[in-house]
C-alpha cells in the first residue's frame, strides 16, 4: 500500500475514536487517527460511564488494572427519582466514575501500546468520496497533505465536519427554552452533609445528585474530595449572550433564583482543569443514516442528547465496539457482504432509546405544579420492582436486542457475567474476550459442536469449558460481547444452526 494509503483514518481522538481505533488494532488493523487538539482533551465533560458499557472496557482489560470484576449498582436515579435494583434478578446497570479526560487517557495510553498512529495537532479539512475509497486533505503543523482511506470514520462529536460534508441529514429538536450552568466550585465545608449533599443555611436540604424544584433544578456531586461539582437547569430565565464567558457569578446568580437563597459558592481552590460552562440550546438528533459509502459516524458525530442520565459514553463506546471488529473483518477479507450493514441496523435503534429516556427524563424535571403531580405518580410506579427493572435495562442499554437470526433468549444480548473452566484454568467470561475475537463456548456433551466450528479456526476462538451453572450448553459470542447463537440441547440440529450463525457473521470457512 502506498505511504499515504491506509485502511481506515479516524476523524475524533474522543473516547469513541480512540475506543474504535483500539478494536481496529485488537485484529490487526492499524488506523490513522487524527484530531486537531494538540493533546489529549482536559476538558471536564462526562463525570463517568453508567451502563452495559462498564463490561466492555472490562472485557477489553480497561475497567481495573488488578482484574476485578464490575459491581452491579444497588440504584440510579431517573430524572433526578430514586430507583432501587435490589429485588431485581439480572443487575444490568454498572457504574464507573471515571471522569472523561481520565477516560481519554486511559484510551490514548491503550492504543499506543497497540502501534496505533494517533496523531494530535492534525485536522481534517476536506473529504471526497470515491468508488471504494474516500480521499481526505489534512492541515498539519508543516501544512497540508493528503490521505487515501478506504474507509473514513466520523467521531467527530455533535458538529461533525464529517457528517456535514458528506451531507448526512440530522434531524431532531433544539430546546431554546432551557439553560444549564455547570462548574466546579468551592463551598464552605460546614455546607457539605455527611451523606454527600448540601444544607443550605435559609432553604434546606439539597441532595446528592439531580434535586428538582417549582423553580428549576439544582445537581450537586463531589466526586472528587475538595472539588464539588455544582449545576443548575433553568427554563425560561434570564439568558446570557453566547459569546460572554460562563462565570461563577453568573452560576450564583443562577442558583439564586432557583433556590431563593444566597449560596456561597466561589471559585475552586485546587488545581484544575475545571469545569465552567453554559449551555443553552440542547439538541436532541440522530443521524438519518451511521454509513454513507465507505464513510460511518460513531458517537456524538451520529447523535447527540441531553447528559441526564449519563448515556453518552455507553452509547459512543458501544457503537465503536459493534463497529470495530466489524470493519476489521472487511479490512481482513472474511466479513460477509452484508455484514458493515448491520452497523446501522443494530445501533441505529439503540441510539433512539436513548434519545426517549433522556427526553423524557428532561421533561420530568421541568418545573410546574403539573409536573410535580406527575413525578409522584412516576416516583410511586417506580417503586414497583418490574417498573424499576424496565427502566434499569433502558437506562443501561440492555433493553434492545439485535436480530442475530438466532430466537434464543441470549441471542443478540450482551453476554451475562459467569465464571468458568478452561484448558486455561479459571477465568470470566470477560477475560476470553481480551482480544476482541469470537469465542466459542461449548459446555457438557455440546462439546461436539468444537468439530462444527474447527473450518472458522483462523478467526473464532474454540472453547470446551465447564461451569457451575452455565447460561446454556454453547454460546457464540461475537467480539463485542454480545450473543450471535445460543442453544440450551445437544439436538443434533443444533451443528446446521451453528454452521448457518457462524457464516452469518463470520463469514465463509477456511478451505
Amino acid at each position: 500500500m502506498p505511504e499515504n494509503s491506509y485502511d481506515v483514518v479516524i476523524s475524533g481522538a474522543g473516547p469513541n475514536g480512540l475506543m474504535l481505533a483500539g478494536e481496529l488494532a485488537l485484529a490487526g488493523v492499524r488506523p490513522v487517527v487524527l484530531d486537531q487538539l494538540p493533546g489529549p482533551s482536559t476538558e471536564p465533560k462526562a463525570n463517568g460511564l453508567v451502563g452495559q458499557v462498564v463490561r466492555l472496557l472490562d472485557m477489553r482489560g480497561l475497567y481495573d488494572e488488578s482484574g476485578a470484576a464490575p459491581q452491579p449498582m444497588p440504584g440510579y436515579l431517573f430524572s433526578g427519582m430514586p430507583l432501587s435494583f435490589t429485588e431485581m434478578p439480572d443487575k444490568v446497570m454498572y457504574g464507573l466514575p471515571m471522569p472523561q479526560p481520565k477516560l481519554v487517557r486511559l484510551l490514548e495510553k491503550w492504543v499506543r501500546g497497540l502501534g496505533v498512529d494517533l496523531r494530535w495537532g492534525h485536522r481534517l479539512t476536506e473529504v471526497t468520496p470515491r468508488d471504494d475509497a474516500v480521499g481526505v486533505t489534512v492541515a498539519g503543523a508543516e501544512g497540508e497533505y493528503q490521505l487515501d482511506a478506504t474507509y473514513l470514520i466520523g467521531a467527530d462529536g455533535g458538529k461533525s465536519f464529517v457528517r456535514k460534508r458528506l451531507g448526512i441529514e440530522f434531524p431532531g429538536s433544539t430546546d431554546a427554552h432551557r439553560i444549564s450552568r455547570m462548574a466546579h466550585v468551592w463551598l464552605p465545608g460546614e455546607l457539605r452533609a455527611p451523606d454527600g449533599g448540601l444544607d443550605v443555611p435559609g432553604f434546606g436540604r439539597v441532595g446528592f445528585g439531580h434535586n428538582r424544584f417549582e423553580s428549576g433544578g439544582v445537581i450537586y456531586a463531589e466526586l472528587e474530595a475538595g472539588r464539588p461539582m455544582v449545576a443548575t437547569l433553568e427554563v425560561g430565565g434570564p439568558a446570557a449572550p453566547a459569546e460572554t464567558p460562563m462565570t461563577i457569578a453568573e452560576l450564583r446568580e443562577s442558583l439564586r433564583r432557583v433556590l431563593g437563597v444566597d449560596v456561597p459558592i466561589e471559585p475552586p481552590r485546587g488545581p484544575g482543569p475545571h469545569a465552567l460552562r453554559r449551555l443553552a440550546n440542547q439538541n436532541t438528533r440522530q443521524a438519518t443514516q451511521y454509513r454513507a459509502g465507505n464513510v460511518f459516524l460513531v458517537g456524538d458525530a451520529a447523535h447527540v442528547h441531553s447528559a441526564m442520565g449519563g448515556p453518552g459514553l455507553n452509547l459512543g463506546l458501544q457503537d465503536a465496539a459493534n463497529l470495530g471488529w466489524k470493519l476489521a473483518a472487511t479490512v481482513n477479507g472474511w466479513a460477509p457482504d452484508d455484514l458493515l450493514d448491520t452497523y446501522h441496523t443494530e445501533r441505529h435503534p439503540v441510539g433512539l432509546r436513548v434519545m426517549m429516556s433522556s427526553l423524557a427524563q428532561i421533561a420530568l424535571f421541568a418545573p410546574g405544579p403539573e409536573v410535580t403531580a406527575l413525578r409522584e405518580l412516576f416516583g410511586e410506579l417506580l417503586g414497583k420492582p418490574d417498573n424499576a427493572a424496565h427502566i434499569a435495562r433502558l437506562m443501561a442499554g440492555a433493553d434492545t436486542r439485535y436480530d442475530t437470526g438466532d430466537s434464543h433468549r441470549l441471542a443478540g444480548c450482551l453476554v451475562p457475567d459467569f465464571t468458568l473452566e478452561t484448558r486455561y484454568g479459571t477465568q470470566r467470561v470477560a477475560e476470553l474476550l481480551r482480544r476482541a475475537r469470537p469465542v466459542l463456548l461449548t459446555f457438557g456433551t455440546a462439546s461436539d459442536l468444537a468439530d462444527v466450528a474447527a473450518p472458522w479456526g483462523d478467526r473464532v476462538d474454540i472453547l470446551t469449558a465447564t461451569a457451575t451453572e452455565p447460561p446454556a450448553t454453547a454460546l457464540l459470542i461475537r467480539p463485542d460481547g454480545y450473543v450471535a447463537w445460543a442453544t440450551d440441547s445437544d439436538d443434533p440440529a443444533d451443528s446446521d444452526h451453528l454452521r448457518s450463525s457462524l457464516a452469518r457473521w463470520f463469514g465463509s470457512p477456511q478451505h
